[in-house]
């Protein structure tokens, strides 16, 4: 069964008196406040007042298959530092690509795969680097941080496993 929401202009249409929803029904914040500022109590079928429902966060992580919401390490890379995500954007110029690598060599890290676009006087990179052992992440990403500049370029930086779980399917 589809979700039903309550907005705002619903508590507008419903006059005075109690509105009776779904015990699943999602009742906005911002309705919330304008039921509650025109006196119009919000309530479940079943007479008791309104509880937001809990959120459906898909299967019981505990009775998953693979481990709850834990993503499988991809096939074919040893688990030899720690995996990080770079993606880079801002106008393109010569020196970019150099200034990067650099300051990633200069960290202890490796560039395992890279992605570069150019559109027009703009560029979109995408590095995966390893860390090294003993390398820190936080060293890296306040190396990166310092790069590009207020107008010329934007760095993110990363763990590979924050992205990959970011980006799931």
């Amino acid at each position: 069964m589809a979700k039903r929401f309550i907005t705002v202009e619903d508590i507008q249409r419903a006059g005075r008196g109690p509105l009776v929803v779904d015990a699943d029904t999602v009742v906005t914040p911002q309705a919330q406040l304008a039921a509650q500022s025109a006196g119009i109590v919000i309530q479940t079928g079943s007479g008791q007042a309104y509880a937001e429902p809990i959120p459906d966060r898909g299967p019981d992580p505990a009775r998953a298959t693979g481990g709850g919401h834990r993503l499988p390490e991809p096939e074919g890379q040893l688990n030899r530092g720690t995996g990080v995500i770079v993606t880079v954007v801002g106008r393109n110029r010569p020196g970019i690509l150099a200034e990067i690598t650099v300051a990633v060599g200069e960290a202890g890290a490796t560039v395992v795969d890279i992605s570069q676009r150019t559109v027009d006087a703009f560029f979109h990179l995408v590095l995966t680097v390893e860390l090294a052992g003993g390398s820190d992440f936080s060293g890296l990403k306040q190396r990166l941080d310092c790069l590009g500049g207020k107008d010329d370029y934007s760095v993110r930086i990363m763990h590979e496993g924050v992205f990959r779980f970011m980006h799931r399917i």
